[in-house]
C-alpha cells in the first residue's frame, strides 16, 4: 500500500483563480434595414417597428450599420432588434450601403430588407400637399427627383425581402401591413401573401410572382353569376369546372412548393404571389382561394388579399 498522495487534474480555463468567468459571447441582434421611395411611408413603416419594440434609428449612414449591430451585440440581450432607416438623404454615403451589407452577411448577422414603394403620380400628390420638394429635385421637378431616386433604388429594391406598395394605402393600412409581418414572437419560416388582381387595373408592383388565369372562360358573362365574386361557390364552381383550372391549381402549386423551399433555404421570410384576370373579380378571386389553401396545407404561412375586388 503506497503513502503517496493520488495525483489529481484541475481542469482550467487558463485564467488566474479568483478571476470572475468568461463573458457569454455576445449575441447578435436581427436587423430590419428599411428603405425606399421619399414619400412612400419609411417613416411610417419605422415608427411601427418602435412601437413593437425595435430599436430604431433614422437615416443611419450605411458605414455604421455594422458598427451600430456591433454595440447591440454588447448590450447583453438589451438591444435585440434593431430597424434602420438608409435612404437617398444619405446622399454620399448610400454608396457604402453594399460594403456593408457584406460585412453583414460575414458577421452573420439575421438581416431582412423592407422596401417601400408607390406609383409616380402617387408621390408627386404627397409632395404636392406637404409643399416640399423630392430630395433629389435638384433644380428640375418633382418627376426628376422621383426618376433619379428610383434608378439609385433599383439594385436594392431587387433584393429587398419584403416590398409595399403605398400608393393605395392610408397611414392606418400601412401600420396594419408591417403588423402583420413583424407582430409575434415566433416568426415563421416564409409568409406569403396572395393576391387576386385585375389586370385592367395594372400590375401590383410588390409581387414576385405573377400568374395570369384570364385563359379561363370569364364568369362575368354568365348573366347569373356576374354579380357574385370569386369567394362564392357558385363562381368557384364555375371556375374549376373549365378545362385547365384543376391542372394549373396543381402544377403552379407544385411549382411554388419548389421556388419556397429555395426562399427558405436562402432565409426569404417573405413572398407575394399575385394571380391576375381581367377585373380581379372572378378567376383571379377563386384561383387565388384555392391556392392559398394549398399553401397553407403545405407549412406556409398565407394570407389572401383580394386588390381590386369591388372596385367594378
Amino acid at each position: 500500500m503506497s503513502d503517496q498522495t493520488p495525483e489529481t487534474t484541475t481542469v482550467t480555463d487558463g485564467r488566474e483563480p479568483g478571476l470572475a468567468p468568461l463573458p457569454e459571447e455576445p449575441t447578435l441582434p436581427e436587423l430590419v434595414i428599411i428603405s425606399g421611395m421619399s414619400g412612400a411611408g419609411r417613416s411610417t413603416a419605422a415608427k411601427c417597428l418602435e412601437d413593437l419594440g425595435w430599436f430604431v434609428v433614422d437615416n443611419l449612414p450605411p458605414a455604421l450599420i455594422t458598427t451600430m449591430v456591433e454595440l447591440g451585440a454588447r448590450s447583453q440581450g438589451n438591444v435585440a432588434r434593431i430597424a434602420v432607416v438608409v435612404d437617398v438623404r444619405g446622399r454620399g454615403f448610400f454608396d457604402s450601403l453594399r460594403e456593408s451589407l457584406a460585412d453583414l452577411t460575414a458577421m452573420g448577422v439575421t438581416r431582412r430588407t423592407v422596401f417601400l414603394e408607390a406609383s409616380d403620380n402617387a408621390l408627386v400628390q404627397r409632395f404636392e400637399s406637404v409643399r416640399r420638394p423630392h430630395p433629389l429635385q435638384g433644380e428640375g421637378r418633382i418627376v426628376d427627383g422621383i426618376a433619379a431616386e428610383r434608378d439609385l433604388l433599383r439594385e436594392l429594391r431587387g433584393d429587398a425581402d419584403l416590398v409595399i406598395d403605398t400608393s393605395s394605402l392610408n397611414v392606418h393600412e400601412l401600420r396594419a401591413k408591417m403588423n402583420a409581418h413583424f407582430t409575434g414572437n415566433d416568426e415563421p419560416e416564409l409568409r406569403a401573401t396572395v393576391m387576386s388582381f385585375g389586370f385592367k387595373y395594372g400590375l401590383p408592383v410588390d409581387a414576385d410572382h405573377v400568374a395570369d388565369v384570364r385563359f379561363l372562360p370569364n364568369p362575368h358573362w354568365v348573366p347569373e353569376l356576374r354579380p357574385y365574386t370569386g369567394t362564392s361557390e357558385q363562381v368557384a364552381g364555375y371556375v374549376f369546372d373549365q378545362p385547365g383550372a384543376k391542372d394549373f391549381l396543381e402544377r403552379y402549386a407544385e411549382l411554388l412548393e419548389l421556388i419556397t423551399a429555395g426562399y427558405k433555404r436562402e432565409g426569404k421570410r417573405w413572398v407575394t404571389i399575385a394571380i391576375g384576370c381581367t377585373g380581379g373579380k372572378h378567376r383571379s378571386v377563386a384561383m387565388s382561394e384555392r391556392l392559398a389553401r394549398r399553401l397553407s396545407a403545405a407549412g406556409v404561412e398565407t394570407s389572401v388579399v383580394h386588390r381590386d375586388m369591388g372596385r367594378e
